[in-house]
This record gives structure tokens, C-alpha cells and sequence, in this order.
């Protein structure tokens, strides 16, 4: 009797570790994502797509926007993601996350990726707009640091662009317009070593907000 009764608990054990390792071997799958806004934005720039990434299965807890102060260095933003990154991690108990920036917000995401560890900690990177090789528009701002940093030839966009622009075993990506009335050229958004995708003409505040563009970067992160 005492044994039947061994075999029964053990067995009711089981069937409950059973019930609770799917949600945690999926976590475990899929990496939690990380949103960066751009210059004179907020976290509530994403609004619109984090909805789209729950309507397709994702949960609260994959998601992560922050606001930054945008007028500071880009240099100082990309510190601040060493923490914001690891609190995730922390958060979620994932080894990785994926970062999808839009605009200015791609120069500090890949501060982190090439002088902050970030190549260890990040699986993909998708820049939507980004500002990656400069802008002349950014003259019209340039009374911040983080606008100066964005002038072509700066010392700042030199030296992230110097070497690889795509380092380490990370998924690099790029979302691009023909018609971007704030990156010029518009091909200042693209990087070298990564999947640059021409989604047509398409406004810069509208980038982040469309929804092709919002497929392309799911299932490129999927």
C-alpha cells in the first residue's frame, strides 16, 4: 500500500513539473525585446507595435521600452543600455535579448554593441531610420551634443563606423526609406555585414509606426 501510494505522489510530481515547463522552456526560447526610441521620442513611440507583438503572442514581460534623456551623448545613452540590458536579463532569466531602435536610438544601441559588451548580451539587432553614418539634417539641432554626434563626419559616428559595423555573432538588420525627408542621404541608414531592406518611400515618423515594416522586424526576430 505504502508503495502504490510512493508510485501515485510521484507520479502527480511529474504531471506537475509538466505543467509548468512549457511556459518556462519558451521564455527560454525567445529572447525578451528591447525598444529604443530616437531623438526628441519617448518610450511611447513604440505604442503601436508592442500592441502588434501581443496580438501575436507575445507577452508583457518579453517587451521593454525606455525613455532616455536623447539630448545627451549617445556615448552616455549606450552606458546607461549596460544596465537597462542586464536588468532584463535579469528580469526574465534570458542569456540574450533583442534590441530594435529607430532613428538616433541605433547610434547608442550600437555603442553598446561594439564598447559595451553588448555582442554578448544581444541575439538581434534591427535599425529602423537609423541615423548610422550621419545626417546633415541634424545642423538644425546641433546645440545638443547627441545632435552634433549625428553631423557626417563627426568625431563620434567616425569612430563607431571605424572597423566592422556589424561586430561580433549578432543578427544585424536595417529598415530604410527611398524618401526620408531626415536622413541624407538616405542611405546613410544602411550597414555594412547587415540584411539592408529598402521598404519604399516612407515617412521618418512614420518608420516605427508602419505595419509592413512592423512584419519585417517580427519575423526577423522571430
Amino acid at each position: 500500500m505504502r508503495r502504490f501510494v510512493r508510485t501515485v505522489v510521484a507520479a502527480a510530481l511529474v504531471a506537475t513539473v509538466a505543467l509548468v515547463a512549457p511556459s518556462a522552456a519558451q521564455a527560454a526560447v525567445r529572447n525578451p525585446v528591447l525598444f529604443v526610441h530616437g531623438l526628441s521620442s519617448s518610450a511611447s513611440t513604440w505604442n503601436t507595435w508592442i500592441n502588434k507583438f501581443k496580438a501575436d503572442g507575445y507577452q508583457s514581460s518579453e517587451l521593454y521600452t525606455w525613455s532616455y534623456d536623447w539630448k545627451k551623448s549617445n556615448a552616455t545613452t549606450g552606458e546607461k543600455l549596460i544596465t537597462k540590458v542586464q536588468e532584463i536579463l535579469d528580469a526574465t532569466g534570458a542569456t540574450k535579448v533583442d534590441i530594435v531602435a529607430h532613428s538616433m536610438g541605433s547610434l547608442s544601441s550600437r555603442w553598446y554593441l561594439k564598447n559595451g559588451g553588448g555582442t554578448d548580451t544581444v541575439d538581434d539587432f534591427v535599425s529602423v531610420a537609423g541615423v548610422n553614418h550621419g545626417t546633415d539634417v541634424s545642423l538644425f539641432c546641433s546645440f545638443y551634443v547627441s545632435c552634433r554626434e549625428m553631423l557626417r563626419g563627426s568625431s563620434f559616428l567616425d569612430s563607431l563606423n571605424s572597423g566592422d559595423e556589424t561586430p561580433g555573432n549578432v543578427n544585424y538588420a536595417t529598415l530604410w526609406s527611398t524618401c526620408d525627408a531626415l536622413i541624407n542621404p538616405d542611405s546613410s541608414a544602411k550597414l555594412d555585414g547587415a540584411v539592408n531592406t529598402s521598404v519604399g518611400c516612407k515617412g521618418h515618423t512614420d518608420m516605427n509606426d508602419d505595419s509592413s515594416n512592423y512584419t519585417k522586424v517580427r519575423d526577423f526576430i522571430a
